[in-house]
Formats: C-alpha cells, structure tokens, sequence
C-alpha cells in the first residue's frame, strides 16, 4: 500500500486520533437542523475522512445504512486511481459513498457519526498515520438541503465548542463520486486482523457501538 505515514513516535501518539471522541466518551448533540425523514426514496452522501477503509468500516455498521463504497472525490476522471490519488495533488480524497434509507437514519445523524466517530474534524490534511490532501475532512453535498444541514452543524459545533481546536471539515459540492478499485470494497470486513486495522479502525467502530447503541447494528452493511 502506498501510503504517506507520520513517524512512528506521532504514530504512536495519534494512532487512534480519529476515535478521540470515543475515547473521552464525548457523543456530540444532534443536528438542530435535518432533513425531515419520511421519503422511501434511498438517499446517498458522501464524506472523506482520511484513509477510506475506516470511514466504510463505520459507516457500514450504521442501522439504515444499506451500502457502502470506498472511492475518491473533489478530481477528475482521468485521476480517479489509487497511484494518482497517493501523490496528493490530483485533488481527490478518499472517500465513501453511503446509500441509506431516510425512514430509519437522516442526513444529519449520519453527520453526527461523521463528526464523532469516524474522524477527527479538526486536523488538517491528515488522519491518524497517513498525511496529505487526499486524507483531507469533507463532506461533499449532492444538493442545497444537503450543503444547508452540513454547514448548519458545523456552526452548531463551533458554537458548542465540542472540539478543543478549529473544525477545519470542507463542505464541498460533490461533482463525481468514482469508486475505487475492487480491493478497496470491504475492506475492514475482509482484512479485520492487519494492523491498519486494528489500530485505526476498530476503534471507531468500538465508539459507534458504545456511543450510538441505538445506531449501531453488528450486522455489515454491503460494501460492494
């Protein structure tokens, strides 16, 4: 894997950075503002937090989530690879695309999860051991209502001081979402015992069960 690590000593100290909420038992309020359950419709989001294995692996055991998929946003077509990507310079992130179900899960309890538990909003350009724009904070909105919600409990968040620095998080419009290639898909539920994983993104899971019991389901939603 190709991928930009932090000397192991800062490794050491922020390996699971991304779960620090968890790990002081912070869970964050709701959004005040939401979209209004009640379509049947599936709805799909996008978000980027650092290496895309964690963020599906969480998002993968949120109740109403119904698919997951690894991939990149904020380039073009022509970068849309992994080798491209790892430069840091195409401007895609790794990201996950989420099809949910709004009758069981809203827009923003996914953010909640988001802001909570699958990264940590407040650094830059990195996330736990990997470095670079690529690992940035997004959320890419598909429409207004989308960009509206997002922005809204961002300043909720700012306002609460929920976090000790700055929410650095890029609220973006979402051009296109490309997936990534087949062994990317799945790959917590398929690679649960390497180290990456189980230092990074186990936790993160371990925090949305006991943060948000009642959005948290031992069951993994299809990753491919």
């Amino acid at each position: 894997m190709r991928r930009r690590f932090l000397p192991a000593l800062l490794l050491a100290l922020t390996a699971c950075s991304a779960a620090s909420a968890g790990d002081a038992g912070v869970r964050l309020p709701a959004p005040i503002v939401d979209v209004a359950p009640g379509s049947r419709i599936d709805a799909t989001a996008v978000f980027a937090g650092g290496c895309f294995w964690g963020v599906e692996g969480v998002f993968q055991h949120v109740r109403g989530v119904k698919s997951v998929r690894a991939g990149y946003a904020g380039g073009d077509a022509a970068h849309a690879n992994y080798d491209d990507v790892s430069d840091g310079d195409t401007g895609h992130a790794e990201s996950v695309r989420v099809v949910y179900d709004p009758t069981q899960v809203t827009y923003g309890q996914l953010l909640q999860v988001f802001f909570s538990v699958a990264q940590d909003p407040t650094l830059l350009n990195r996330q736990g051991p990997d470095v670079g724009t690529q690992y940035r904070s997004a959320v890419f909105y598909a429409n207004p209502e989308q960009k509206k919600v997002a922005e809204a409990y961002v300043a909720q968040l700012t306002a609460a001081h929920a976090f000790p620095a700055k929410i650095v998080t890029e609220v973006t419009p979402l051009k296109t979402f490309y997936p990534a290639e087949n062994y990317h898909q799945d790959y917590m539920r398929l690679n649960p015992d390497t180290m990456y994983i189980v230092v990074n993104d186990r936790p993160k899971v371990l925090a949305l069960q006991r943060l948000y019991p009642e959005r948290y389901t031992p069951e993994w939603a299809n990753g491919r």
